[in-house]
């Protein structure tokens, strides 16, 4: 099973480190925001070109580094959304008695740049990987972009935990296009999928004869899929799940509102 931890271990700590430096960054003064993208953008192109090479490489560290490189693509989409660079044509507070169709098409004008730029993202990723033996990259970035449109689809039809401290003060009026509801009927859907998905990717990890990049691309996959799930799990139980990464989030007093200067 040694063979298995460190894929394993690796999948988890990158999900939590990398989700944590996100958030530190999305609530850092807004002033930084500029820096704090053009380096995420420097880091994309280095991303994008890794995606290319790791390809054509079926060892582990072809499959260590398509992984990766996924992330990075992806914590780029993050950022430049919750930044607020990349959002849509009417990113603003839903009109009062707003309901149904109407709620979600307003929901969306607050993003549709941001849903156009993950499709664009996975597009280009698709091209770079064409004709390669290692496609981790891909499956990876499809399963950050179906985990994370599940997501958000629940919390938009209603969950038990909107976790709105990990909306950036600029992004407040978002919080009116989330619903606080005991169950959805997606909500269900979202975990026994998830939960399947993760078991399937976890019985390929342990199939004969499996190349280095197909057992440790597996084995990453499964566990992302099982951590994405996990999130969903958090939106529903009674769970102090924001401790997790309570050092990127910024002190707040006691009334819930970021302190003076936490993100001026």
């Amino acid at each position: 099973m040694a063979t298995y931890a460190a894929p394993v271990v690796y999948a988890l700590v990158l999900w939590w480190f990398s989700t944590g430096l996100i958030l530190l960054l999305d609530h850092a003064p807004r002033r930084t925001h500029p820096w704090s993208m053009a380096g995420a953008t420097l880091l994309l192109a280095g991303a994008l070109v890794a995606i290319r090479t790791s390809a054509q490489d079926t060892s582990a560290a072809g499959a260590y580094t398509a992984f990766t490189a996924a992330l990075v693509v992806w914590g780029w989409q993050e950022m430049s959304y919750y930044m607020g660079f990349l959002s849509g044509p009417k990113p603003a507070a839903c009109a009062p008695g707003l309901r149904g169709l109407d709620r979600f098409f307003a929901a969306l004008a607050t993003s549709l740049w941001h849903e156009f730029a993950i499709v664009i993202g996975g597009l280009a990723i698709l091209a770079l990987v064409w004709g390669g033996a290692n496609t981790i990259a891909l499956w990876t970035y499809g399963a950050l972009v179906v985990m994370n449109l599940s997501a958000r689809l629940n919390l938009f039809l209603g969950v038990r935990n909107l976790h709105a401290e990990f909306l950036p003060d600029h992004l407040g009026y978002l919080a009116c296009y989330l619903s606080r509801k005991p169950m959805n009927l997606l909500f269900p859907v979202s975990v026994s999928l998830g939960t399947l998905a993760a078991a399937l990717l976890g019985r390929a990890a342990l199939g004969p004869d499996l190349l280095a990049h197909e057992l440790i691309g597996f084995t990453v996959l499964a566990t992302l899929m099982a951590l994405a799930t996990l999130e969903h799990w958090f939106l529903m139980l009674p769970l102090p799940s924001a401790e997790l990464w309570r050092w990127s989030l910024p002190a707040r007093n006691p009334d819930g509102a970021a302190r003076p200067g936490d993100n001026g």
